[in-house]
């Protein structure tokens, strides 16, 4: 890939710097904090709800972006368990935007062939939207060019502690011995489970933490962070931060002398 710098890939096109990319680099699954909406609102004196209805394009856009570099993973967060505790009128709104964006989008998911699935403690949502999210699942549960999926009411130390949880209920009941514990074994747990890690987290506004998300599927993934807020995250935002991934290099901790010479190398973990 030519070492561009980044004022000389401001001047490129879309189309050029799609070109740039080298499909057998691409992330297989890209996690998503979707940060600014609400600042993306004031800086324009409107109301923080049309801050999160203008970022509602930023997810269709990069769906749809995904689907056309064969990208087969994203996992977007939502709705975190901590959102709970905004004021009552700006979570009804968001619960009303979130059923919304489901009954307008089911369609588009399913030409797309994206499969959408929620995790998080998805019961605490509202009858209505959860009718939705479930409607979508099942809409969609045939389907594998895509596989979205949105945390709702979630937290990683929450889902650490449900599947703990589980997987003590199943010792308790002699399904699993003690001594077949590992890590493999309790990723099984999790509401992630059957999808690779995350390759790449994109934070959007600035912030630089990953604000309880995803906490163990995190341990090995390349972070990008960019001030723009996720309303002005769009297509071209999301072929720069995958240019950016793709000049990474991801040790594993391994050494670079391993990554040189891989055949001499022992217990490779596979990006």
């Amino acid at each position: 890939m030519p070492k561009l710098d980044a004022s000389e890939l401001e001047h490129l096109s879309e189309s050029d710097l799609q070109s740039l990319l080298i499909p057998d680099l691409l992330p297989r699954h890209i996690a998503v904090i979707m940060d600014g909406n609400g600042r993306w609102a004031a800086q324009r004196g409107l109301p923080r709800m049309a801050g999160h209805t203008e970022g509602i394009k930023s997810v269709r856009e990069m769906i749809t972006l995904c689907r056309d570099l064969g990208i087969k993973a994203l996992t977007i967060y939502a709705f975190s368990q901590e959102n709970w505790r905004r004021p009552a009128s700006e979570i009804n709104a968001l619960m009303s935007l979130l059923q919304h964006y489901l009954q307008v989008e089911m369609e588009a998911l399913i030409e797309q062939g994206a499969r959408f699935r929620a995790i998080g403690r998805i019961n605490a949502l509202p009858e209505s939207a959860l009718a939705w999210v479930r409607k979508v699942e099942r809409a969609t549960a045939h389907l594998d060019t895509l596989n979205l999926t949105v945390a709702l009411s979630y937290g990683g130390r929450s889902e650490i502690v449900d599947a703990v949880r589980r997987l003590a209920e199943d010792v308790k009941n002699d399904v699993v011995k003690p001594g077949q514990i590992d890590e493999d074994l309790l990723e099984g747990y999790l509401s992630t489970h059957g999808l690779p890690d995350p390759d790449l987290l994109i934070r959007t506004s600035g912030e630089t933490r990953i604000s309880n998300f995803l906490l163990w599927q995190l341990a090995y993934t390349e972070m990008y962070f960019t001030p723009t807020l996720w309303p002005d995250f769009r297509r071209r935002e999301t072929l720069l931060a995958l240019l950016d991934y793709q000049r990474r290099e991801r040790r594993f901790g391994q050494t670079r002398d391993q990554l040189d010479h891989p055949d001499d190398q022992v217990g490779k973990r596979t990006a």
